[in-house]
C-alpha cells in the first residue's frame, strides 16, 4: 500500500493507467468502510482511499475538533482490506492559500441537511469534485447513510457531465439497529441507549410515528421528514447530547 500527501503524488501512483475505484473518507473508519472498501476491491483494478477530515463540510467548528482521528488505526484498515493508493493531504494541499473556488449544489441538496447545516454540501460537492479531478476514478463509492449526500453527488456528477459512477452501499447496522457512524464512538453508553430511538423510529416506516418515537424517547430531532433520496426516504437527523447522528431508509423500491 503507498500513502502519499500531495496531489502530484497521487497522480504518478495511478500513472499506470489501471482503472480505479475511490472510496472518500474522513478516516475514523468502522465496518460501514469496510463495506465500501471490499466492494470497491471486488470491482476495480485498483482502489484508491483518501483520508482528510474536510473542515469546508462541517458547519461548528466544535464538531470539526471532535471529530475523532487515528491515522495509525485507519492506515491498518486500509491494508487489510487491499487499498492500494492512501490519498491523505494536509488541509493546504487541499485548500492552498487563497483557494476561493466552490460548487454550490442546488437540488438535492435543498432541505433536511441542507437546511440543518448551511454550507455542509458546498463542502461536500467540492471536496468531491477535487477528489474526482485529481484520481480520475471509474467508481467512487459512498454509504446509503448518507442518502441526501448521494444524491447530491449524483446530480453532481449528472449535471457537470463527469466520467465517474457513483455506487451506492448499504447501510451497515449493529445487531442492535444502530447504523455505523464515525461519531458512535463519542456516544456514552446511556447516550448510546438512547440512540436506538433512531432506528426504532425509521422501522415504522411514517414520519408522524417517527416522531412519537423519538419523542417518548426524550429525543428532539432537527428533521423527520419523506423525502425522494433514489426513492422516497425517511430520514432522520438528532442529536442524542452533544453528539448528532443522521439515519433513513428506503420506503419502496430500490435506490437508482
Amino acid at each position: 500500500m503507498r500513502i502519499v500527501r500531495t496531489v502530484a503524488d497521487v497522480r504518478a501512483a495511478l500513472e499506470g493507467g489501471d482503472e480505479a475505484g475511490l472510496v472518500p473518507t474522513m478516516g475514523a473508519l468502522h465496518e460501514g468502510h469496510a463495506s465500501l472498501l471490499t466492494t470497491a476491491r471486488a470491482e476495480n483494478e485498483v482502489v484508491v482511499a483518501s483520508l482528510f477530515v474536510n473542515p469546508a463540510q462541517f458547519d461548528e467548528e466544535s464538531d470539526l475538533a471532535a471529530y475523532p482521528r487515528d491515522e495509525d488505526a485507519d492506515l491498518d484498515a486500509f491494508r487489510r482490506h487491499g487499498v492500494d493508493v492512501v490519498f491523505a493531504p494536509a488541509r493546504e494541499e487541499m485548500y492552498a492559500p487563497g483557494f476561493a473556488t466552490w460548487v454550490e449544489p442546488a437540488g438535492a441538496a435543498v432541505g433536511l441537511e441542507g437546511d440543518a447545516r448551511p454550507g455542509h454540501f458546498r463542502g461536500v460537492a467540492t471536496i468531491c469534485l477535487k477528489l474526482f479531478n485529481i484520481v480520475r476514478p471509474a467508481r467512487a463509492y459512498f454509504g446509503r447513510k448518507d442518502a441526501q449526500q448521494v444524491a447530491v453527488l449524483k446530480q453532481l456528477v449528472r449535471d457537470l457531465d463527469l466520467d465517474v459512477e457513483i455506487r451506492v452501499v448499504d447501510t451497515v447496522r449493529d445487531p442492535d439497529g444502530l447504523a455505523l457512524s464515525s461519531r458512535n464512538a463519542l456516544l456514552t453508553p446511556e447516550a448510546r441507549e438512547t440512540a436506538l430511538a433512531i432506528p426504532r423510529a425509521l422501522a415504522t416506516h411514517d414520519a408522524a410515528r417517527a416522531h412519537a418515537v423519538l419523542a417518548d424517547a426524550g429525543v428532539e430531532p432537527d428533521y423527520v421528514a419523506v423525502a425522494d433520496l433514489d426513492g422516497p426516504t425517511l430520514a432522520i437527523a438528532a442529536r442524542i447530547g452533544p453528539i448528532r447522528l443522521i439515519d433513513n431508509v428506503l420506503l419502496e423500491g430500490d435506490p437508482a
